[in-house]
C-alpha cells in the first residue's frame, strides 16, 4: 500500500459496503470524508473520518467538499441497488445511478479529481453465455439496475480516454455478504432484500418465513446460483484499486468474486446449520431481472492487483452476518 496518506472522498460511505471501506481506510491511516444522504445508510456505521450529509446531485456541496478537503481520489458507492425494484421503478434507477452519477463525474472532472473507484456490478453481464464470466464477456444487462451501472462505466471509459489526468477502476461486484469480524458494522436496511440477511431474520423470528424466488432454473437444484464474496475481501479490493490508480494511472475493470457459486438452497441449508434454527422456507415465482447463474472469473484482479481472497468460506460469511444480526436484535 502507498505510504502517502490523504483525504479520500467516499460517497455512500455510511452504507453497508461503503462503511467497511471507510473502516479500512481509517485503520490504514487514510482520512475518509464520507458523503451520504442517509437514504439507506446509517451515520452510526461511519467509524472513521468526517461525515457530510448530502446528495450526489448537489454539485455545489460536492465542489465545496472536494475543495475544502483537497480531494484527489474518490470511491463511489452511492446508488440504488435492488434488482426487482429497478424493474418496477426504472426511472428511479436511471435518475440516481445514471443521471446523478453523471453529474458526480462531471463535478469530479471540474474539481481536479484524478482517481475514481466505481462500485459496479455483475448485473452488467445479464445472463452470461458461459460461467464463470470474465471481464471480456458480452455486456447485456437484463434489468434497469445493470443498465444504469453500465451507463456509468461507459461514461467513465470515454472520460478517461479524453482526459489523461483522470483514471478509474470499475469493480464489478458479485453477491456481497457477511459483516465486520468484530460485528461493529454490517447490513442495516429498513427493507432488506439480500438472501442471507432475509434468511437470518427469518431464523430470528423477525419474518414468519423465507421465500425462495424461483425453483425451476436450469441449475443443479433449480434455484439461482450466485458467487458470494465477503465484504472484507471486497474492501481490500477497493484499497488495492485505489493504490494502483495512484501509482500506475491506468483505467481498468475487474470482477470481484470467488469463482464458485452457491445455490439459494445451499445458502439456506448453511444458514440453518450455522444458526441451529429450522425456519420455514416457501417457494415463490421467479422475480423479474434475475439470471439463473452469476459466478465470477476473478483471475484478472488477482494477477493485476495481487488481490488474495481471505474469506472464501460460506460458513464464515454467514457466521459474521449472524453475529451482526444478533447484535442488532439485542440493540432493538
Amino acid at each position: 500500500m502507498s505510504e502517502i496518506k490523504e483525504n479520500i472522498l467516499v460517497t455512500g460511505g455510511a452504507g453497508y459496503i461503503g462503511s467497511h471501506i471507510v473502516r479500512d481506510l481509517g485503520e490504514k491511516g487514510f482520512l475518509p470524508v464520507v458523503y451520504d444522504n442517509l437514504s439507506t445508510g446509517n451515520k452510526k456505521n461511519v467509524l472513521y473520518g468526517d461525515f457530510i450529509e448530502g446528495d450526489i446531485s448537489d454539485s455545489t456541496l460536492l465542489k465545496d467538499t472536494i475543495k475544502k478537503y483537497g480531494i484527489k481520489s474518490i470511491i463511489h458507492f452511492a446508488a440504488s441497488i435492488v434488482v426487482e425494484e429497478s424493474v418496477q421503478n426504472p426511472l428511479k434507477y436511471y435518475e440516481n445511478n445514471s443521471v446523478n452519477t453523471f453529474k458526480l463525474i462531471k463535478t469530479c472532472v471540474a474539481s481536479g479529481i484524478q482517481n475514481f473507484v466505481f462500485s459496479s456490478t455483475a448485473a452488467v453481464y445479464g445472463t452470461p453465455e458461459k460461467v464463470p464470466v470474465d471481464e471480456n464477456a458480452p455486456l447485456n444487462p437484463i434489468n434497469p439496475y445493470g443498465k444504469s451501472k453500465l451507463f456509468t462505466e461507459m461514461v467513465l471509459k470515454d472520460t478517461a480516454a479524453a482526459l489523461p489526468d483522470f483514471n478509474y477502476i470499475a469493480l464489478r461486484y458479485f453477491n456481497v455478504a457477511g459483516s465486520d469480524g468484530k460485528a461493529r458494522i454490517g447490513q442495516q436496511y429498513k427493507k432488506p432484500t439480500h438472501l442471507i440477511t432475509l434468511a437470518l431474520k427469518a431464523a430470528l423470528g423477525e419474518y414468519p418465513q423465507l421465500k425462495i424466488f424461483g425453483s425451476d432454473y436450469d441449475t443443479p437444484d433449480g434455484t439461482a446460483v450466485r458467487d458470494y464474496i465477503h465484504t472484507d475481501d471486497l474492501s481490500t479490493a477497493h484499497l488495492l484499486a485505489l493504490d494502483y490508480l495512484k501509482k500506475e494511472k491506468k483505467s481498468l475493470v475487474f470482477n470481484c468474486g470467488y469463482g464458485q457459486g452457491s445455490s439459494v438452497r445451499e445458502v439456506v441449508d448453511t444458514i440453518k446449520k450455522v444458526t441451529g434454527i429450522d425456519f420455514e422456507v416457501v417457494e415463490a415465482p421467479r422475480r423479474g431481472g434475475d439470471p439463473p447463474q452469476l459466478v465470477a472469473d476473478s483471475q484478472l484482479i488477482q494477477k493485476t492487483l495481487g488481490w488474495k481472497p481471505r474469506y472464501n468460506d460460506l460458513e464464515y460469511i454467514i457466521e459474521t452476518a449472524w453475529a451482526w444480526e444478533k447484535k442488532l436484535r439485542r440493540e432493538d
